[in-house]
Formats: structure tokens, C-alpha cells, sequence
């Protein structure tokens, strides 16, 4: 259609060359026979029919002002058509996708309107060489899948520098503060790729009038090589895996997903290979999970329920082969839970409030069973134009497995979750819950202002301590403070300076303390 439309304006463009010389010609051979001709009426006839061809020249030229209006139209029209496309073979990550700003300014800089709203009918030579390399770059096959459907190849190459301050855990990806070991460093400095996303999305048939999906992430979180370069380097993890089925109010989800009654996420570049506050308040450890979503729309709100079955997560760092049954699975059920959520219409301004419920049968040794139950709120709307709150609260007991708790003692140790000891644990009550005040200063920048923490009741803990030695040393309560601003001069560009303050109280004695401060450079594709 461009070439059609720059064809169009060059035949515009020729046929008012032809009319001006016409005009000229005539007003030439007019004068000329003005001079050989002296008589007055052949003068007035020469006068008359050089207005008539002056007038029929006005006439074309008002028509081809109208027609290079017109086809100035159509141009923007299939800009515009071509930029809608373009963004929708994005993807977005935790948060987060990611738009680039300014194009219906740009255009408007390269096609002025004036007073009378008359376009300008020039157009370079390099501005159209810009939009066929453009309309070239869209046609070009991006990813080639083996079946006829849409594949489409996305990710982010992330770069993390970080100094701690303090004892943690995981200097790429600290969660809580240990006691200093006696000649250890007081700090450390460093630089991992690890936390690098892939993922691939597959788009699919109409099944039973559903539109089907898949996706896959994964990231090099796994572990550590042996080596030189094993400290930065990693092994490939995978992260989420998930099939959709998308009717028009009902959509059917499986695979390894986030877990569905906690949907939001603090917006962070420095640590994506666990989510913020994992371990302060925020329930994301990735499970299998099937579930059925119905949504019911109202005038200006959308209700959402949610249904479905998980796997209850255990913590486990072994790296043996071998794979036991955890004490979810033992008690031969899943863990259930429903969500119900009302958000509004409105994209620019996103508002949601949600609440859920869950209940995880356990079992462990000797016939001990554990009836783990939680209740979860979550909500993000706006405050003022630029501000907007999210996050999410939660209690209940049992649910240790989904994150938001502490699950490494002061003295460096995890907590076995399959020992006899752990069902005990289990039946103390814990609670947490984070929330983030973000400032949008334009599309290319924010401010983000955190804060979370996660615990259990520490007189219950305290009673169970007497008689296990392992539980003695957990923590009852874990806080976490972060501020970052985030910064995407483009669309595939981010950049990000962030500083964390955690801070872990033993069951006895002073809380312990660790800061981090990092610079998060990434590359989205």
C-alpha cells in the first residue's frame, strides 16, 4: 500500500506539471496573438479563453490538493496500522511489558498540519528508504517453528553488579541476614548474568472455540558448574512452563505457574531469578497447577473467579537424582484454592482487589497429618495521576513451601521440610505480606518504594524449640526494604540503580542486618 500511495502522489505530482504548462502555453500563444491581432473583439475572445483555462487550472488544482490530502491519510493510517503489529510480537516479563513512546509525535514532526489542516505533499527520498526498511523488517521471518503456527522467540539478557554489606545467604540473590562466621569478609562485590530469561511462545489452533497458547521461560539459576567462571555462570533452570485455553469469559490454564491467589509482583531488575521480598512477605514459588478462570463483566468492573489445584512446593537443596514424594503428595491430595477479583477497565490506570483461599492436606511420618490453610488478599490501583499501589497480605498456616517465610536457620542451615519435626512446624501460624508505592514520572521512567516482611508466631516457635533443636534456629521474622528507579530509554533498553536493607531477628538476641546496593542493565528481545 505505501508504494501505491507514493505512485499515486508521483502521478499527482506530474499531472500538475502538465496542467502548468499547459496554462503557460496557452497564456504564451494568447499573448502572441494579441500582438499579431489587433481587433478588439478578437482580444475580448483571446481574454475569455485564457480565464476559462485559468479557472479549469484553479479547478484540477483544488482536486489534486484534495487527492494528495487523501492519500497523505491512507499513509498514516498504514503507519499506524504497521506500529499496532509491531508491538504485538513484543513480550513482556513481571511485570513486566514494556512500550516505547513518542511515535504519533515523531510522525506528526514529518507530516506537519498546517492552519487550513492541508498537509504537505513532499516526502524525501531517505524518509521513504526509512519506511521500506521498516515494512521489510516486519515481513522477515523471525522464528521458524515446525508446525504452521506463530512461534515467537523472546527474553532478557540481564547483567547484575551488586555490593553487600553483611552476612546473606545468596550474594545474587540475598533473602536473609546469618550470623558472621568467625574470619569471614564483612561484604562482598560482583557481577552475574545468571538471572538471563529465554522464553518461547507458541501460538495455536482454535480448539472448541478456544484459542490455545503455550509458553516456556527459563532462565541459568539452576546451580553452579565446577570450573573457572562457575561463580558467574550457572545452569539452565526452567522457570514456568503453561498451556491456555481462552474463550471469551472462560480460560483454562495448566503447567508450571506462579501461584494463581498471589498474582502480584514488586517491580525489580535485581532480582528476577527470585522475586522480591521471597522470603519477607511475597508467596511466588512456581508449582505445577490447573485451574479454571470464569469472568463476569459489569458496567464499568470485571469479575474474576478463580479455581484450581497445586502441587505444594517443598524446599529442598538437594541436588541428588532422586525424587520423593513431598508431604503434599503423601497425603494424596492437592492443595486447593479460589480467588475472586474485581478490576476495572481502564489499562492506563489499572485498579484490582482480590481475596483467596487455601487449604493444603499434609502428611508426614508416622501418620501425622497437617491441615494447612491460608487466607490472601492483593490489590494495585491508582492514588493520584502518577502513583500507584499493590501487594498483598497473607496468614494462615502450613503454607511454608509457597515462599514469603524464611526458611533458612540463623546459623547458615535449610530446614528439612520432609523431617519428622517439619509437621510440627507446619501448625504454627505464620504471616506476612509486602507493598509497593510506584511513581510514574513519564513512559521511561518510575520510582519504585518497597517494603515486606514474613514470620511466624514467635511464642508458638519459641514452645516448639524445646523439644527440636533444628527449629531453635529458625527465624521468626524476616523484614526487607528496597527503593529503585527504573529507566527504559527504549523499548528493548532498561536500567536500574537499587538499594535493599534486610534485616532477620533470631529467636533470641539482636536483629541482624545486611544492605545491598546493585545496577541492573538489561537488554529485552
Amino acid at each position: 500500500m505505501r508504494f501505491s500511495a507514493r505512485k499515486a502522489i508521483g502521478g499527482t505530482g506530474y499531472l500538475l506539471c502538465l496542467l502548468l504548462g499547459s496554462t503557460v502555453a496557452a497564456s504564451a500563444q494568447s499573448n502572441g496573438a494579441a500582438a499579431s491581432a489587433g481587433s478588439p473583439g478578437d482580444l475580448d475572445a483571446k481574454i475569455r479563453t485564457l480565464s476559462d483555462s485559468l479557472e479549469q487550472t484553479r479547478v484540477e488544482l483544488s482536486k489534486s490538493r484534495a487527492e494528495i490530502r487523501e492519500l497523505r491519510s491512507m499513509l498514516e493510517q498504514v503507519l499506524k496500522i504497521e506500529d499496532m503489529q509491531a508491538s504485538n510480537t513484543l513480550n513482556k516479563t513481571d511485570d513486566a511489558t514494556v512500550s516505547e513512546s513518542g511515535g504519533s509525535a515523531a510522525r506528526a514532526a514529518q507530516f506537519p498540519v498546517t492552519a487550513d489542516e492541508q498537509l504537505p505533499a513532499r516526502i524525501t527520498q531517505d524518509e521513504w528508504e526509512i519506511l521500506k526498511e521498516r515494512l521489510d523488517e516486519f515481513h522477515q521471518l523471525k522464528v521458524e517453528s515446525a508446525s504452521k503456527y506463530r512461534l515467537k522467540l523472546s527474553g532478557l539478557v540481564l547483567l547484575n553488579i551488586s555490593g553487600v554489606s553483611g552476612q546473606v545467604d545468596n550474594t545474587d540473590v540475598p533473602t536473609v541476614v546469618l550470623q558472621p562466621s568467625l574470619g569471614a569478609a564483612p561484604g562482598s562485590v560482583g557481577a552475574s548474568l545468571r538471572q538471563t530469561i529465554l522464553g518461547l511462545e507458541g501460538i495455536g489452533p482454535t480448539v472448541w472455540g478456544a484459542k490455545t497458547s503455550a509458553d516456556v521461560q527459563m532462565d541459568f539459576f539452576g546451580g553452579l558448574p565446577s570450573g573457572y567462571g562457575a561463580y558467574t555462570s550457572g545452569l539452565a533452570r526452567l522457570r514456568t512452563a503453561r498451556v491456555r485455553f481462552d474463550w471469551a469469559n472462560t480460560s483454562i490454564v495448566g503447567g508450571l505457574d506462579v501461584p494463581f491467589f498471589s498474582p502480584n509482583t514488586p517491580s525489580t531488575y535485581l532480582t528476577v531469578a527470585e522475586p522480591a521480598f521471597a522470603a519477607a512477605g511475597n508467596l511466588w514459588a512456581w508449582t505445577p497447577t490447573m485451574r479454571l478462570e470464569q469472568r463476569f463483566d459489569a458496567s464499568v468492573t470485571q469479575i474474576e473467579v478463580q479455581a484450581g489445584f497445586l502441587d505444594a512446593p517443598v524446599y529442598s537443596d538437594s541436588i541428588s537424582g532422586q525424587r520423593n514424594p513431598s508431604p503434599g503428595e503423601s497425603s494424596r491430595q492437592a492443595t486447593y484454592a479460589v480467588r475472586v477479583s474485581a478490576s476495572g477497565r481502564d489499562e492506563n490506570h489499572p485498579i484490582s482487589f482480590g481475596v483467596s483461599g487455601v487449604y493444603s492436606p499434609q502428611r508426614y511420618t508416622s501418620d501425622f497429618g497437617v491441615s494447612g490453610w491460608g487466607a490472601i488478599g492483593d490489590w494495585k490501583f491508582p492514588i493520584l495521576q502518577r502513583l500507584e499501589l499493590s501487594g498483598q497480605v497473607f496468614g494462615g498456616r502450613g503454607l511454608d513451601g509457597f515462599g514469603g517465610l524464611p526458611t533458612l536457620s540463623t546459623g547458615g542451615q535449610y530446614f528439612g521440610f520432609s523431617a519428622p519435626g517439619a509437621g510440627s512446624l507446619e501448625q504454627i501460624t505464620m504471616f506476612g505480606g509486602w507493598s509497593q508505592l510506584k511513581v510514574h514520572l513519564n513512559s521511561r521512567s518510575e520510582f519504585n518504594f518497597d517494603a515486606g516482611m514474613g514470620g511466624r508466631s514467635s511464642s508458638e516457635l519459641r514452645v516448639l524449640g524445646a523439644t527440636n533443636g533444628d527449629v531453635e534456629y529458625l527465624s521468626p521474622r524476616n523484614q526487607m526494604l528496597l527503593a529503585n528507579y527504573i529507566f527504559r530509554p527504549r523499548s528493548d533498553l532498561v536500567f536500574s540503580p537499587e538499594f535493599r536493607r534486610i534485616r532477620t531477628y533470631p529467636l533470641t538476641g539482636a536483629a541482624m542486618l545486611a544492605n545491598q546496593f546493585g545496577v541492573s542493565a538489561g537488554f529485552l528481545f
